[in-house]
């Protein structure tokens, strides 16, 4: 589970991994090019298509690993108190680290590198020995705040479910280490355009987790349940989490040292560096401990409503239903949005660096108006084949079809979320770009209050078996104001968002969308009518609306001159074997 990979969190640096990498050259651009120009859309497409193929990697073998999970565990309460604890050390590393690498230190290495390629270099060193240094300490005293942790996100655990949470929070803590080496090096290797490592290491760790998850179901007799797990079950899960995690990081060194980057440990800051760190950290840190309550608020009732399920026989209707759905709901996001982002960022801040803001504003552009390609789509299919992708993915082992629809329930509601959330993220980055991390904070308070209010109001006032689908739907309803707010603020500090392009390209997407919505809604109910609901009926559904749906998707596309359509198939087509 990478770093924002829970709802409520936004996604901080991916985690990084080892094999091929993409090193694109920054060309030179004038001052005033146009959106369009060299370095536009298709320099983007281009340093983004490596990791979009890593990332689409990373998801399906992380999609296996979220499928096994759930056949091994269940969605039920052992699942609930994996997922919750297996989540503690992603909330640490973010509170502590996981905004700031992404707002402060890719845009300070950037400048200083900028300013002198020699005084970059052991800058970047300097601040790797602080986040060794930091995380060390952030694990050994997450280790011993296990129980605090539980009582926090776990709602109304108690009795064998909360003695097992807290054992795993204890066990799963070591792996903020990890996780914070591994981003960390994926934050230097970003700024050094080497971005297709960070993209694929994830897979080694689900293949892990994948064997690991295998295992139990071998060793597992019957359904095991908080009471009955075993000391060896305990073990296998826990040795096989920290594990992926372990070798996860273990495999980005050499990418490393392929990019120059030889660590040595010094400490030796210069008059005014670790102020400047603290500045911009401060109000990183106030927004991830602002969007940190939200979650807390919003896992503890999705586990209440677990906990009141159960005793009113209703079924798993938690927080492990909530988390699976959350996990394919940032699929399309991970692949395309992740992508585009992370080789945005260093060009938007050396834009931002040198006073090009209407630069920065293309970039923007640019970029959500690529992610909306995959993004609207992804939304349109997820909203009507959520059962055929919940059976398929999830109706396994100690999961049944009952199960998978109420995964499907809460994926419905928070497929309305995609593009807002996608635009929220990119927003983000713009200001990160411009060093500015204390309006995200303000923003974020907007968003965190709409979260908690939704999901109380959901509590209060829905019956439990619907609760985390209106949790769900609060998430959506969270993510459209923080746009809203990203976009009037940007607005005015980007002397204008090329509105009239961007209203243009999603006028033309939304047209395209609905052939691809009315083909996967008609396949949908002649398979159900026919077939009705099942493993089978289900692929044969969700395989034949998706491929004729999202063709439909592209030839409608095409014929509406969708500019960036046309710019992702010819940059598809060219790395294809046999084209230029």
């Amino acid at each position: 589970m990478p770093p924002g990979a829970f709802p409520g969190v936004a996604p901080g640096a991916g985690a990084p991994e080892a094999t091929a990498e993409l090193e694109t050259p920054q060309t030179p651009m004038p001052e005033g090019g146009g959106g369009e120009r060299r370095g536009g859309v298709t320099g983007v497409l281009r340093s983004s298509a490596i990791m979009a193929l890593g990332t689409l990697a990373s998801r399906i073998t992380g999609f296996l690993r979220t499928a096994m999970l759930v056949a091994a565990l269940g969605t039920g309460a052992l699942a609930d108190a994996y997922n919750t604890a297996n989540t503690v050390p992603f909330i640490i590393y973010d509170l502590l680290l996981g905004g700031i690498l992404t707002a402060v230190v890719v845009p300070l290495i950037v400048r200083a590198r900028e300013q002198d390629p020699e005084y970059g270099a052991r800058y970047e060193q300097r601040l790797f020995t602080l986040a060794i240094a930091g995380l060390a300490t952030m694990t050994a005293a997450a280790v011993l705040l296990g129980p605090v942790f539980i009582t926090i996100y776990g709602g109304a655990m108690e009795g064998a479910q909360r003695d097992l949470a807290v054992l795993f929070a204890r066990l799963f803590a070591v792996q903020i280490f990890f996780l914070g080496v591994s981003a960390f090096s994926g934050a230097i290797l970003n700024t050094r355009k080497r971005f297709g490592a960070p993209m694929w290491a994830p897979v080694l760790n689900n293949i892990v987790i994948c064997a690991t998850a295998a295992t139990f179901l071998v060793v597992a007799s019957g359904r095991v349940t908080p009471e009955s797990i075993s000391n060896g079950q305990v073990a296998l899960l826990a040795a096989g989490t920290i594990g992926g995690m372990t070798l996860q990081t273990l495999a980005l060194w050499p990418s490393l040292r392929g990019s120059g980057f030889r660590w040595r440990p010094r400490l030796d800051f210069k008059k005014g560096e670790l102020g400047r760190i603290g500045r911009m950290a401060v109000w990183t840190l106030t927004y991830v401990v602002i969007t940190q309550i939200g979650f807390a608020v919003t896992t503890r009732l999705a586990n209440a409503a677990g906990v009141l399920g159960r005793k009113d026989g209703l079924g798993d209707v938690g927080y492990t239903p909530y988390f699976n759905a959350y996990q394919l709901f940032q699929l399309p996001y991970a692949i395309i949005g992740v992508s585009v982002i992370t080789a945005l960022l260093p060009r938007m801040s050396e834009h931002a660096a040198g006073g090009r803001m209407r630069d920065v504003r293309d970039d923007f552009s640019n970029g959500l108006r690529l992610c909306s390609v995959v993004i609207l789509p992804a939304a349109g299919l997820m909203g009507v084949l959520a059962s055929e992708i919940a059976v398929v993915l999830f109706a396994h082992g100690q999961t049944t079809v009952a199960n998978a629809q109420v995964i499907a329930d809460v994926l419905r509601m928070f497929a309305v979320a995609l593009v807002p959330f996608a635009a929220y993220q990119l927003m983000l980055r713009v200001f990160y770009a411009m060093q500015d991390t204390r309006t995200p904070a303000f923003i974020s308070v907007g968003v965190v209050v709409t979260n908690i209010v939704m999901a109380l109001l959901s509590y209060a006032l829905l019956p439990t078996d619907k609760i985390i689908v209106g949790i769900a739907g609060g998430f959506a309803v969270a993510q459209t104001v923080g746009a809203a707010l990203g976009w009037l603020v940007l607005r005015r500090r980007l002397g204008g968002m090329d509105g009239r392009r961007i209203f243009v390209a999603y006028l033309k997407l939304v047209v395209a969308l609905w052939p691809l919505i009315g083909f996967a809604y008609a396949t949908h109910a002649v398979v159900n009518a026919a077939l009705g609901t099942g493993l089978d009926s289900g692929l044969l559904a969700l395989v034949a609306g998706s491929a004729g749906g999202g063709l439909l998707y592209l030839v409608f596309a095409r014929m509406m001159r969708v500019e960036e359509i046309g710019s992702m198939l010819s940059t598809v087509t060219r790395r294809l074997p046999g084209r230029g």
